[in-house]
C-alpha cells in the first residue's frame, strides 16, 4: 500500500512541527517553503538591533529534516492550491498532489491602506528586513555623526516605532538601551544618549494583547529607558523625514529620520482559496483544525482563526502555533495508522489552546510576564523570558551561540553585530 503523502506549506513554528512529529508514521512528508530556513522570530528584533546574527535564530530546513528519513524539504513558493484535485502549485511551474495538505503560511504586514509606507517604514517579518532595520539604525548615528545642522542632526535620531504590541515594544526599549550604553563612547560629535524613541500605539495601553498588569509594569520600565509613550494615537501619514501623528485632541507633524513599522499584521493571502476568513485573512477552521469541507485540509499558526472556549481567538505566538502543529501531526498519524491496518479512521479530537503564559522583554533586566494568573517584572522575568526563548531556539549550536552572546553583552555592554550591510545611500 502506497504511504499517504502528506504536504505541508510553511516552515515556520506550526508546519516543523507538524513535520517533525509525524517521523515515525506512516506517511511521506513534503516541507514546502519559499526560504530554506526556518526562522526563530521573537527573537528577530535582536538581529535588527545587532545584538545577534541571521545564523543564530535560523536553522536550514534540510538540516532539520535531514535524519528524517519520511521527509523531504521542497524550495518553493506556493501560487496556489486546486483543492479539488488535490495540488499544491509551486512557482516553478510544478505541482504537488497531496492526501492531506497542511498550510501554515503565517502573516505578513498590514499597512491598513497604505502599502506605499512599506518602504519608508519597514516591519519585522524576515531576516532581510531585520537587517534592513538594523542597517538603517545604525547609519542613523553615521549620518548625525557628520551633520552640522543641529535641527538635522535631532531628526536623524529621532526613531518611531509605531505599534506598542511585544515587537514594538522589544524594538523601542532595546534602541532607547543600546542608544544610552552601547553606543555612547563610539562618536565623538553627538551624544548618542540623547536618542529620542518615540512608541505610538493606537489603544489605551502598550502590550494591548496583556493582562493590564503587564502592560502597567511595561509602560513604566519603557519610561524608565527613556521611551515617550504615544498611547491612543495613529500614524496617519508617514513621509520621508517626517511622521503625522493624529489623536482626539488633533493633528501633530514629528520630525522623525527612522520609522519602524509594528502596528498590525494580515494572513497570508493563500488563506483566501481555502476557505471563510475573517477580517484579517485568517482562514475559520473546525475544532478539529481542518478546512469546514475539506476533512484534508488542515490551517495551522497564525493563518488559522481559532475560536477559544471564551469566544477569542487564539493568540498569534509560537506556543500556539506549536501546539497546532502536535495536534495537527497526531490526527494525521491516527488516521495513516488506521488505514494501513484496514480500520476505521478514529474521532478527531478538538484542539484545545493551553496558554502557558505570556512574556515580553523590554531591556537588560526588564522584561514582563504573566504566567499561571500572576503578573510580574524585573530581573526574575527577564530570567525566565531568557531561558525560554533559548528552549525553543531550533538547534544545539544556535542555543549555545546565543547564550554566549547575551552572556557577554550582559557583562561587558557590547553588542558584536554591528555590521552595516547593503547600500549605504539608503534612507529610511
Amino acid at each position: 500500500m502506497n504511504q499517504p503523502h502528506v504536504v505541508i506549506i510553511g516552515g515556520g513554528f506550526a508546519g516543523l512541527t507538524c513535520a517533525r512529529r509525524l517521523a515515525r508514521s506512516p506517511v511521506r512528508v513534503s516541507l514546502v517553503d519559499r526560504r530554506n530556513h526556518h526562522l526563530f522570530q521573537p527573537l528577530l528584533y535582536q538581529v535588527a538591533t545587532a545584538a545577534l546574527s541571521p545564523a543564530d535564530i535560523a536553522a536550514p530546513i534540510r538540516k532539520v529534516l535531514r535524519g528524517q528519513k519520511n521527509a523531504a524539504s521542497v524550495l518553493g513558493e506556493v501560487v496556489g492550491v486546486d483543492t479539488e484535485r488535490r495540488v499544491v502549485r509551486l512557482d516553478s511551474g510544478n505541482e504537488l498532489s497531496y492526501d492531506t495538505l497542511v498550510v501554515a503560511t503565517g502573516v505578513t504586514h498590514a499597512y491598513y491602506g497604505h502599502d506605499e509606507w512599506s518602504e519608508r517604514a519597514p516591519g519585522l517579518k524576515s531576516i532581510e528586513e531585520a537587517l534592513t532595520i538594523r542597517r538603517r539604525f545604525l547609519l542613523a548615528f553615521e549620518r548625525a555623526e557628520l551633520e552640522t545642522d543641529p535641527g538635522a542632526r535631532e531628526r536623524e535620531l529621532t526613531f518611531v516605532v509605531v505599534g506598542a504590541g511585544p515587537t514594538g515594544v522589544e524594538l523601542a526599549g532595546t534602541m532607547a538601551e543600546i542608544s544610552r550604553t552601547v553606543l555612547r563612547r563610539d562618536f565623538r560629535s553627538i551624544d548618542p544618549a540623547r536618542t529620542r524613541v518615540v512608541l505610538v500605539e493606537a489603544n489605551d495601553r502598550v502590550l494591548h494583547g496583556f493582562p493590564p498588569g503587564c502592560s502597567d509594569l511595561a509602560h513604566r520600565q519603557l519610561h524608565t529607558l527613556g521611551v515617550e509613550i504615544r498611547l491612543e494615537t495613529k500614524a496617519t501619514s508617514i513621509e520621508d523625514g517626517r511622521v503625522e501623528l493624529t489623536t482626539d485632541d488633533g493633528v501633530e507633524t514629528l520630525e522623525a529620520g527612522n520609522v519602524l513599522w509594528a502596528a498590525g499584521v494580515r494572513a497570508s493571502p493563500l488563506g483566501e482559496s481555502l476557505g471563510e476568513c475573517d477580517r484579517s485573512g485568517r482562514v475559520r477552521v473546525r475544532e478539529d483544525l481542518s478546512v469546514p469541507g475539506r476533512q484534508e485540509v488542515f490551517v495551522l499558526g497564525d493563518l488559522a482563526r481559532v475560536e477559544q472556549p471564551d469566544g477569542g481567538p487564539v493568540p498569534g505566538m509560537a506556543p500556539g502555533a506549536i501546539q497546532m502543529g502536535r495536534h495537527a501531526a497526531r490526527i494525521i498519524d491516527r488516521e495513516a495508522r488506521a488505514r494501513r491496518s484496514g480500520r476505521d479512521a478514529p474521532p478527531r479530537d478538538a484542539f484545545r489552546f493551553r496558554d502557558k503564559g505570556m512574556l515580553a522583554t523590554i531591556g537588560r533586566n526588564r522584561a514582563v510576564a504573566h504566567v499561571l494568573g500572576r503578573s510580574w517584572g524585573g530581573l526574575s522575568a527577564w530570567l525566565l523570558w531568557a531561558l525560554v526563548h533559548i528552549f525553543f531556539l531550533i538547534g544545539f549550536r544556535n542555543r549555545v551561540m546565543v547564550m554566549l552572546e547575551w552572556i557577554w553583552m550582559y557583562v561587558f555592554y557590547e553588542r558584536g553585530a554591528r555590521l552595516i550591510t547593503g547600500e549605504r545611500k539608503e534612507r529610511g
